[in-house]
Formats: C-alpha cells, structure tokens, sequence
C-alpha cells in the first residue's frame, strides 16, 4: 500500500504501539483517523497529529467498536485501511485463570479486533488492507500464558482464513505478529505477572516492521 495519501483507522491509537504507529502514519502522509479507550490520551494525540479525528470505544463493547469503523469512513471520506493495535495481557497457569479473566482476553484480544475488521471488509476496496497486532506467543505457545496466547491465536487464525475469503476481492490481511516489544504492556496484565523475558524489540523497531508489511506489495 502506498501509504501518502491512504485513509487508515488506527484503532488502539493511546497505546505504546498504536500512537508511534499513528504518528508514523501521519508523518508519511496518510490522512489517518484514531480510536481508543483514554480520552485525554487521545487529544493528546490528535493535537500532535494536526488535529485528525478521534473517537473513544470500549473493547468490551462490539458494538461501538464496528461503529467506529462507520465514523472512521465518513470522516475520512472512505477507508483504504484499518491496522488494529488493540491487546491487552494475561499471565497465570490455566487452572488459576477464572473464567471472566479468560473471557475478558479473549474478548479484547480476538472478539474486538474480529468486529473492527469484520465492519472494514465490506468498505476496504481492492488494493486497501485490514491487519491487526497477534504476537509472537502464537508460535511459542508458553506455559503460564495459556489463555492470553489462546486469545492471541484465535484472532491469528481468523485472519488466514479471512486472508483466503478476500484474495479474490483484492484486500490485503495482515498477521502483525510481533516479537516481544519493550512497551511496558506486559506489565500492565489484567492477571498475574510476566515471566522472565528475554529483552525484546524496541517500539520504533516494531512500528517499523508494521510500517514494512503495510508498504509491500506481498
């Protein structure tokens, strides 16, 4: 995707990732707009990025994440993209998880990232993108981490099987499947604490590897 001129909803835009994302973005030129939970955070933001447009969601509420890919279309004048950087982490042997924790991950991790680009699909056109952040815990599958890599790899496979329903379309899907980013997410875990790690990528260098597999052509 040519990235000058491209009209991309970041939603997470107030975490570690989303912001640098979204400034990123605006500084190559995309007409961008920003979602997410912290209001202050937010204005903080758009006021960085020359006023974009903003709007709060809240995770756990599908549906205002699918309408703010609505808002996103009318303000910006269409979508050509939609790059999900929302997650939240969990830590703890699966037997001490309880269940509204499980259902809490799974929920941000994989049922709110499904309902923003669930509502994209039918506004991208061909040539434009949806992509959204799993994480390396997919392929690693850690003891301690069952239900967070669970959440993680659900959204993961959706996207491949969304990725062969849209071929034909021309919609690119995207897995932004990070190492481990020094963002200081996995100490803000909704449970238990993280496990020594080794040290991680820093976020300039994951914004960068976003920044890459939004620009090619694969």
């Amino acid at each position: 995707m040519k990235i000058t001129g491209a009209r991309i909803l970041v939603p997470g835009a107030t975490g570690a990732i989303g912001s640098a994302l979204a400034e990123q973005l605006h500084q190559q030129g995309a007409h961008i707009a920003i979602a997410g939970r912290d209001a202050a955070a937010l204005a903080k933001l758009s006021h960085t990025c020359a006023g974009v447009p903003s709007r709060r969601f809240d995770a756990y509420d599908l549906d205002s994440c699918a309408g703010t890919v609505a808002w996103a279309h009318d303000v910006l004048g269409g979508l050509d993209g939609v790059v999900v950087c929302v997650g939240v982490a969990g830590f703890g042997q699966a037997d001490a998880v309880g269940d509204a924790i499980a259902e809490h991950l799974l929920t941000v991790n994989a049922l709110a990232p499904m309902a923003f680009l669930r509502a994209a699909l039918p506004l991208v056109p061909r040539g434009g993108l949806v992509a959204a952040v799993t994480g390396v815990v997919v392929d690693l599958a850690p003891a301690g981490m069952a239900d967070y890599t669970a959440s993680k790899a659900a959204l993961a496979l959706w996207l491949t099987c969304v990725r062969r329903e849209q071929r034909r379309k021309g919609v690119r899907v995207l897995d932004l499947r990070l190492d481990h980013v020094e963002s200081g997410f996995a100490d803000r875990a909704v449970t238990g604490s993280p496990p020594s790690l080794p040290r991680g990528q820093t976020v300039p260098e994951a914004v960068n590897a976003i920044m890459d597999a939004l620009e090619s052509e694969g």
